[in-house]
């Protein structure tokens, strides 16, 4: 009797405790975490208050400022046209290059980028930029980089808070903060979208891929679990997205995906490209004795150079060896970091396995002038990302008299070349063996078909001009600035 006794106390205890535990979930979620929320948003708008600028500021989001890539030219582009257009805001960018001074910044900006401001802009530098940082989440890494990006928006706000807030780099996350808590009218400028339904697709159909790990690929199980997560992340990312008044993305493939996610109006600008100067190039039709077959990007996982390197091998097999030991692939591109330095390495490595040392050259962190001369001497252009975006770097090297060979899938295959007879602008594959075949194919064209192809590229290239870019970004944002 007594044990029964002891065991319905212990139960009630339980209950007691669950209780408990319960009121106070109810307390932190229904009255805690809102009255946290008011106190946050009146203390910030207070704040905003208190400036006594009557100048507006625009914050510009973008932590990795100083990388020199496609997204980079972007933000700095932009902010060009914005100085130009409202020359009496002030603007600032928040960067977790903590360890760069702003005028290195800007001299990268203009030595690299070939972009030169009006005016300085200002920094906010963030110290919290390595929980946004992949390789700080070997699982759950969608989720992982999320909930870092919110933790590194909290600090971004509580350094400076703007009239404007716009995203430019994909971490749509810290747009409810700048909104809802900041609030601040918000834009973003979407070059890819965090997550796809080709993503989903491919998880579903259990393919191996950089972002899809074999052991979950082989597993029935886990196979399913990641589709979940998946499907919960993609509500979230577009819950996010509401926060955005003025959307803008960078290609037809990324305009796709977010609206069937966001379910929003969104504006497509596509991003600014050097294309005057490099059409001022001019280009002998004749296929010069030494051949140099151009890769521009920068040297990240979903860039594939590999695949770049396994062509040129595949290449070796079909051409006589008199023509393969004139020609060499230069690797153009920049590394962010230790770990885009290693996968230099690993490149180098990869090449001397293949046997290719002889025919490859790697050229990393170029200036403009470098990479410009680089342009001038190389016949043909190499891109082999998988869904890329859009692809700054094709439209350059078409503009740069370059015939063009992309991967066929994203932006390259709906928005850059045209392959159809009478209007080809390049060429597109998927696998080493089809651009070595391409490769081999372009090789024994003739005069009249490559300056047709490369005449009609080069005029195609108008489409994505700095000065187009200037005037799509201006129009789509406007009522930001109302």
């Amino acid at each position: 009797m007594r044990a029964v006794l002891k065991m319905i106390r212990f139960l009630l205890f339980i209950v007691k405790l669950l209780l408990a535990a319960l009121i106070f979930t109810i307390l932190g979620f229904g009255i805690l975490i809102p009255l946290y929320y008011f106190y946050l948003k009146r203390k910030y708008r207070v704040d905003k208050l208190k400036n006594l600028s009557n100048k507006l500021r625009v914050g510009i989001f973008h932590p990795y400022c100083n990388a020199g890539g496609g997204g980079e030219k972007v933000l700095w582009v932009a902010i060009q046209a914005l100085q130009k257009k409202y020359p009496k805001a002030e603007y600032y960018v928040y960067t977790g290059d903590v360890e760069v001074t702003p005028v290195e910044i800007l001299d990268k900006v203009r030595n690299r980028l070939n972009v030169k401001l009006d005016k300085d802009v200002k920094f906010i530098y963030l110290h919290r930029r390595k929980w946004v940082e992949a390789d700080k989440y070997p699982y759950f890494t969608l989720l992982g980089q999320a909930l870092g990006s919110i933790y590194l928006g909290f600090e971004a706000l509580s350094l400076f808070n703007p009239d404007i807030f716009i995203e430019t780099t994909g971490f749509t996350f810290v747009l409810p903060i700048f909104k809802y808590i900041g609030g601040c009218k918000t834009a973003c400028y979407i070059h890819y979208p965090i997550i796809t339904n080709e993503m989903l697709k491919r998880v579903s159909n259990r393919q191996s891929l950089y972002n899809n790990r074999g052991i979950i690929a082989r597993s029935p199980v886990l196979t399913m679990g990641k589709l979940i997560y998946y499907h919960i992340f993609a509500w979230a990312y577009s819950l996010a997205g509401q926060s955005s008044d003025i959307t803008l993305v960078n290609s037809t493939f990324t305009l796709e995906h977010l609206n069937t996610l966001w379910n929003r109006n969104l504006h497509l600008v596509y991003p600014p490209c050097e294309t005057d100067q490099l059409k001022s190039i001019e280009k002998d039709p004749t296929r010069p004795k030494n051949i140099r077959i151009m890769s521009l990007a920068q040297f990240r996982p979903e860039k594939d150079h590999p695949l770049q390197l396994q062509s040129l091998y595949e290449l070796r097999e079909i051409v006589s060896e008199e023509m393969f030991s004139n020609i060499t692939l230069v690797l153009c591109g920049s590394c962010r970091n230790s770990d885009d330095n290693r996968r230099v390495k690993d490149l180098k490595d990869f090449s001397k396995h293949l046997s290719l040392e002889n025919n490859v050259e790697f050229k990393v962190n170029m200036s403009y002038r470098e990479l410009f001369e680089e342009f001038k001497n190389s016949y043909i252009g190499i891109h082999t990302m998988l869904d890329e975006h859009f692809g700054i770097s094709v439209v350059e090297q078409m503009a740069a008299g370059l015939i063009m060979v992309a991967h066929r899938s994203g932006g390259p295959l709906l928005d850059i070349i045209e392959t159809s007879e009478g209007s080809r602008l390049g060429f597109l594959a998927q696998t080493p063996d089809e651009f070595a075949h391409i490769i081999k194919f372009i090789l024994h064209l003739d005069q009249g078909e490559i300056s047709e192809i490369r005449d009609k590229a080069r005029a195609s290239t108008e489409r994505f001009s700095n000065e187009k870019f200037h005037e799509e970004f201006l129009r789509a944002s406007e009522p930001l600035f109302k």
